[in-house]
């Protein structure tokens, strides 16, 4: 066991693909306990030693426990992993408030913006979770089949309380995990969420047929607008061009494992959203997260046109082609304004 990690225990709420996979990595060299919302699935992970739902061929190590309760998760716990959909954040920490240990560090592996309220998860988590309780955000390029088979990974534990980044630093890194620290919790968080949004306008053209020139386009005009965004709200520039920014937002937009960029294909093919999302097993976060993003970008009076375009599509009122043309022959500007 590494140094600094003897005697502690760590819960994971949340036991889809992303928490299974870092459940899996942190029993490696600390005592985990996990828990997911469905019964079925508790079950199924205790008899099996398996996530076969969400990420099959990967057994889960002998000091990975399930837990039946949120309770019994946090229960001596000194982090705990919110590895909920970011719609299931507010619901789960309303649950895990009563329960969380004094001192515990709450990381945050979720991606996207809530709708109604716009905020981000650290922000709801801050809100209802104990005063004075840690929050940090550990995001960036990370599909959780690639980390749970030992491919290398690089992401940043961003928070305003240096000790808690820090501390997640400590207890992740690994010759297979790169952890880096960073202080900007608004723009990590919005450049992690935000990029989902893009990564659905990549997998449309893909689905309309286009090739690298309309991709390349897409990854650097939307990270253009992401970043737009990101500035006016208090990021730092400097960060929507690193691993939660620019190395997120490549990952996602060019990856099959991308949950988006399928939801864009099949859009791009001719699907409905109901009919797209109906058949999914896992969660595009990057669904919700268009329409608070473009909600966020009008309240503040900033340019989103990809964004607004990829709205357009997930609410019915444009063609996918309809929608790209759109784009294409908006009003000639300069690149750099």
């Amino acid at each position: 066991m590494e140094t600094g990690t003897e005697g502690v225990t760590v819960g994971v709420l949340g036991l889809g693909s992303w928490g299974t996979a870092l459940a899996a990595l942190l029993a490696g060299r600390v005592d985990v306990a996990g828990w997911t919302h469905d019964p079925s699935q508790r079950a199924s992970l205790a008899a099996d030693r398996e996530n076969r739902k969400y990420l099959p061929g990967v057994p889960l190590p002998a000091n990975l426990r399930i837990e039946e309760t949120v309770s019994g998760v946090l229960a001596g716990c000194a982090l705990v992993v919110f590895a909920v959909p970011s719609h299931a954040v507010r619901e789960v920490a309303t649950s895990a408030a009563s329960y969380l240990p004094a001192g515990a560090t709450v990381v945050n592996v979720a991606k996207g913006l809530e709708e109604g309220s716009l905020d981000r998860m650290s922000t709801i988590l801050t809100e209802l979770l104990p005063a004075e309780t840690p929050v940090v955000s550990l995001l960036g390029p990370s599909h959780a089949e690639e980390v749970s088979r030992g491919q290398p990974t690089a992401l940043v534990a961003a928070s305003h309380n240096p000790e808690a980044a820090r501390r997640t630093q400590e207890l992740l890194n690994s010759e297979t995990l790169r952890i880096y620290t960073s202080p900007d919790l608004v723009g990590v968080e919005l450049a992690a969420g935000l990029k989902n949004i893009i990564a659905i306008a990549a997998g449309i053209s893909v689905g309309l047929g286009y090739g690298d020139n309309t991709m390349g386009a897409l990854v650097t005009r939307g990270l253009a607008e992401i970043t737009r965004l990101g500035t006016k709200l208090g990021g730092r520039p400097e960060t929507f061009s690193g691993l939660s920014g620019l190395g997120d937002l490549v990952t996602t937009c060019i990856s099959p494992h991308s949950r988006n960029r399928w939801v864009g294909e099949q859009l791009g093919q001719g699907r409905s959203v109901d009919d797209v999302l109906g058949g999914m097993v896992g969660v595009a976060e990057g669904v919700r997260t268009t329409r608070a993003g473009v909600d966020l970008a009008r309240r503040y009076d900033v340019d989103m046109p990809i964004a607004t375009a990829v709205r357009g599509v997930l609410d019915g009122v444009k063609e996918p082609r309809q929608a790209i043309r759109e784009l294409m022959l908006r009003d000639p500007k300069a690149e750099l304004t």
